[in-house]
């Protein structure tokens, strides 16, 4: 499992960095991080552009779902069956963002394991194709941030960063969700640790890591606000009345 995991997703996004290194004048490995991280989040891009339309949609319906609720208070079972058929009729798959993620994770963590494990500024000619050069690398980024070394200011980024894609991405408590049940209680847990600890943490594992996977982090966070406001943008156009 390890070596398919190796040969089809974490050799090849190696040897694209190395590649992009190459090629980029200076060999900055900070822009090419830039650079690979954009170009597969493009590739990823119909999948991520899937699983936001699902999210505005179940958050569109939030109004009916609650209303459910409150029918089927008690009731589990109906509350169950009443919304599974709700989405049935309203063409939307629950889980769609769930199977959405399993799909991109491998590329997400070869990507990661790119940046942690690589041997930069060295480059691995154990895992370097014999047809992609291998490049003199030059850490500087942008002959500012040594990026093979800590960066408090790219970990500061990162956590940042993630706090927003969080908070845009993360839909709202449903009103009611804190009724003094422990699934309601376990449900507002989430949403507080998903909101306010996963910033922290990408802010302490970047800085605890080194530079470049805090570009990384930096890089694959803004490029998900931007892509949630753009799907967001053309979804409620679309939803406009045509005059």
């Amino acid at each position: 499992m390890l070596a398919f995991f190796k040969v089809v997703f974490y050799q090849p996004l190696y040897n694209g960095l190395v590649f992009l290194m190459d090629v980029i004048p200076g060999a900055d490995a900070g822009i090419a991080v830039i650079v690979l991280t954009i170009l597969v989040k493009l590739i990823l891009f119909p999948l991520s552009k899937r699983s936001i339309e699902t999210q505005f949609s179940m958050r569109q319906f939030q109004p009916e779902l609650d209303g459910l609720k409150k029918k089927y208070a008690g009731d589990r079972e109906g509350f169950a069956r009443a919304t599974m058929a709700f989405y049935k009729e309203k063409r939307i798959n629950p889980f769609s963002s769930f199977f959405l993620l399993l799909i991109q994770l491998p590329v997400i963590i070869s990507l990661y394991y790119v940046f942690f494990r690589g041997g930069l500024p060295e480059i691995n000619e154990t895992l370097r194709y014999a047809f992609i050069p291998s490049p003199e690398v030059s850490m500087e980024f942008l002959g500012l941030i040594d990026i093979a070394g800590k960066s408090i200011f790219l970990a500061a980024l990162a956590g940042i960063s993630q706090f927003f894609q969080v908070k845009l991405a993360l839909p709202p408590p449903a009103p009611g969700t804190r009724d003094g049940s422990f699934q309601g209680e376990l449900a507002h847990g989430m949403h507080m640790q998903m909101k306010y600890v996963m910033p922290i943490f990408a802010a302490v594992a970047a800085y605890t890591i080194s530079g470049a996977v805090a570009l990384y982090w930096v890089t694959s966070n803004l490029f998900a606000i931007g892509q949630e406001l753009v799907v967001r943008r053309r979804l409620l156009k679309a939803q406009e009345p045509q005059g």
